[in-house]
């Protein structure tokens, strides 16, 4: 799986290469700020772009504004961006413009190699990754409604899917049956007014709802 990397500082493009390649991706290019990550995806066209939100010569939202534009002009190309600190909007900014492959993690998660290799690719794979604490920060704004009408137990697992976590994944974080976590999913559906429609789609506009209140 071929990656393109941008992260101006040289010491962690360098960390980033080696812990992806430990991960069985192949970086093809690698680049220190926007312009150069924009004409390495359309040389490459990789299966994922790994990108640090904040980048020369502005050091703001670069990344954030060249993963949307790879979005719109190669869609379907995984992102994940990379952030020193939680800045929860930016996630939610990237999933309301596409509700498939796209990350969001603290540069921090690198350290822990299996659960950065793990998310990185499950972002590859088309699925979604939230970095826990921007999830822990967005659920301290959880009063705003429609979540008012959760239960804890439904906010701790609508938590955990916008981490990105399946069914499974969920079960084993609260230690409770699969089948537990399949009801109090159908429960947050009903309570948002969901739309019936596909089950994961059900789930992104979940999550969005999630995001959304957690802005207001």
């Amino acid at each position: 799986m071929r990656a393109v990397i941008a992260e101006d500082s040289v010491l962690l493009r360098v960390g980033l290469i080696k812990v992806l390649e430990m991960g069985g991706f192949q970086v093809v290019a690698e680049a220190g700020d926007a312009e150069g990550l924009l004409a390495a995806v359309a040389e490459h066209r990789p299966e994922l772009a790994l990108i640090d939100v904040r980048m020369p010569p502005g050091f703001t939202d670069e990344g954030v504004r060249a993963a949307m534009e790879i979005r719109r002009r190669w869609p379907g190309t995984p992102v994940v961006l990379l952030s020193q600190y939680v800045e929860e909007r930016y996630a939610a900014d990237l999933l309301s413009a596409n509700t498939s492959g796209v990350g969001y993690l603290l540069k921090q998660r690198v350290a822990d190699v299996a659960d950065f290799v793990a998310a990185v690719r499950r972002v590859a794979d088309g699925g979604t990754a939230l970095d826990p604490q921007v999830v822990a920060q967005l659920l301290l704004r959880r009063d705003s409604d429609p979540l008012a009408r959760l239960t804890p137990r439904e906010r701790e697992v609508i938590g955990l899917m916008a981490e990105g976590r399946s069914n499974a994944g969920i079960a084993q974080a609260l230690v409770v049956s699969e089948s537990a976590v399949a009801k109090h999913i159908n429960n947050i559906f009903a309570k948002l007014d969901l739309p019936v429609v596909d089950a994961d789609h059900r789930r992104v506009l979940a999550v969005l709802r999630f995001l959304g209140a957690s802005r207001t």
